[in-house]
């Protein structure tokens, strides 16, 4: 069985039941559980099958133990996570949009214990042992300068070892804030810049290259909803010019018609072939799914980069396509449930990759 290892910041998710805005169920209750991106990837790998490792620094209250229990409970290893009387445990609540209106995120995530925990206060001699694969953000390299040192400290650990590394993007134009100098996006831009040269797999959305590496992708507008997914390869031909490490570059392809209403897929780009494979497909062609009525869509890049993941390490999916239709597959389903966690198992998974969409009952 592979080792997974992922590192980064993990928050309570607050959000109001169903469509209510924040307004309208404050004061009263808000749904609580615990999520974050590098989270969320490793939740999606136990939950496939794999030996799941989340790395983190959390405080020493019952808040933090109830986070710690909730990964356990799906299978996560969190032998690996720092205890701190420094920091808080991050938040961010979150309403969900519908229609015409946007779904609307608000972080309150400052001096969690994560931005506050240095590089050297992590065991990856011991962290690494048995590991195959890393896996990492850009989100919390924005939450704190201290953070992006530890997160490069460990890429630079991880390749050391011979562990593959992977990164998504995840370029959040709300954080990036911890150098006043620079804005977010010139930061990003200069802290991912150091991270990517260690980094085997890219993983990024329709604007992240955009955003954080000024490379954009032709005859596009992302606003609109509309995307041209044949200007995608040459997206990531660029971004492989200039990090020549890289082995394979994701993007994940979004078209938003609504906040209820997503065309989902994906292309995959391997740099040794130089060539791009795209999913889902229908007669030979790109097509991408068409989600008409999302219940919850936060997430879904996570369960794409586990999907991929997986598929990348696992020899049932030989090619690049193969491994690309099963992360499109899983991500595509994250859409349907509630939470950041994707709890699809392999087998509805491949189904869908194989074309089973009808949503019938499975009796």
């Amino acid at each position: 069985m592979s080792k997974v290892v992922t590192f980064g910041e993990i928050m309570g998710r607050l959000a109001p039941p169903g469509f209510l805005r924040l307004p309208q169920a404050m004061p009263g209750s808000l749904d609580v559980t615990f999520a974050g991106a590098e989270a969320n990837v490793a939740a999606s790998l136990s939950i496939l099958g794999l030996d799941a490792h989340f790395v983190t620094a959390l405080p020493n209250n019952p808040i933090a133990d109830a986070c710690v229990n909730s990964l356990r409970s799906i299978g996560i290893d969190t032998s690996s996570i720092l205890r701190s009387d420094i920091g808080r445990l991050g938040l961010y609540f979150l309403e969900t949009g519908a229609n015409q209106r946007p779904s609307r995120v608000i972080y309150d995530r400052d001096g969690s214990t994560i931005g506050q925990t240095p590089a050297d206060a992590y065991d990856w001699d011991k962290i690494f042992v048995g590991a195959d694969w890393f896996h990492v953000t850009g989100i919390t390299p924005a939450v704190s300068q201290v953070a992006a040192e530890a997160t490069l400290h460990a890429a630079k650990a991880a390749k050391q070892r011979g562990l593959t590394v992977s990164c998504d993007l995840n370029f959040r134009g709300k954080l990036w804030r911890w150098d006043s100098s620079a804005s977010p996006h010139e930061l990003a831009g200069r802290a991912m810049r150091q991270l990517l040269p260690l980094v085997d797999v890219l993983i990024a959305n329709e604007e992240d290259c955009g955003d954080v590496l000024q490379i954009r992708a032709a005859e596009t507008d992302v606003a609109s909803g509309k995307l041209s997914a044949e200007r995608y390869p040459e997206v990531a031909r660029r971004v492989v010019q200039e990090f020549p490490n890289l082995r394979y570059v994701a993007t994940t392809l979004r078209e938003s018609i609504s906040a209820s209403h997503n065309n989902w897929g994906a292309m995959l780009y391997d740099a040794a072939a130089e060539s791009a494979s795209f999913a889902p497909r229908s007669d030979g062609e790109y097509e991408p799914y068409s989600i008409r009525n999302i219940v919850d869509r936060v997430g879904g890049g996570d369960s794409f980069a586990a999907g991929l993941i997986f598929g990348l390490l696992n020899d049932d999916y030989p090619t690049p396509q193969a491994a690309l239709q099963f992360a499109v597959a899983a991500s595509c389903l994250a859409h349907s449930i509630i939470g950041d966690l994707n709890f699809s198992s392999r087998e509805e998974i491949d189904a869908l990759a194989k074309g089973s969409a009808s949503g019938r009952v499975v009796r």
